[in-house]
């Protein structure tokens, strides 16, 4: 099960135990014709789109997703940016830190969100530098309006300008299981 709907579930049980142990003594002395229905409104994590894909993470990998959240968290950011940036890097590069690909290259791409020194990301020590390439998509998202509350693809088309902008979907589900796993590690 889906850690963060989990811990939603479990606020929500807790809420309504509480609840009902406050309310319980007082409801017990109340006139029921007084009774009004009260309304609850629970805010869940959003449902990934689409199909969804994962990869087995190496060691190198599960050090960038780290990097990554810590530079969210030194940004001050949420979660759901860490889950948005994970999520762009397993597109742009399977978390991988990369170099000059040669004939490969996407122009000249680089990092883990493969950000291009050409469009004004940054040197290539810089892009090649995981805390800068992570802080640098993070600026993007932040001028991204709403960008908390759009699907995740939205939001990391609107930072990265790709050539393929539903492809970062797929990732939704492993970026968000992996901030759940390491984010207070």
């Amino acid at each position: 099960m889906n850690t963060i709907f989990r811990k939603s579930m479990l606020s929500v049980a807790g809420l309504a135990f509480a609840g009902g142990v406050f309310a319980g003594p007082i409801a017990a002395h109340a006139n029921p014709a007084d009774a009004k229905p009260v309304a609850v409104a629970v805010q869940s994590a959003p449902k990934p789109q689409g199909d969804q894909s994962r990869i087995t993470l190496n060691d190198e990998q599960t050090a960038n997703v780290k990097a990554i959240i810590a530079a969210t968290k030194k940004a001050g950011l949420p979660e759901r940016a860490a889950v948005i940036s994970i999520a762009t890097s397993l597109q742009e590069s399977k978390l991988e830190n990369l170099g000059h690909l040669g004939d490969m290259n996407d122009h000249d791409s680089l990092g883990l969100f493969q950000q291009r020194p050409s469009s004004g990301w940054g040197t290539p020590e810089q892009i090649t530098d995981p805390e800068y390439s992570t802080t640098a998509f993070l600026k993007g998202l932040k001028q991204v309006d709403g960008w908390q509350d759009m699907p995740l693809t939205q939001a990391a088309q609107t930072v990265q300008v790709s050539a393929y902008p539903d492809a970062y979907a797929q990732w939704e589900q492993q970026a968000t299981d992996l901030v759940a796993q390491h984010w207070n590690s």
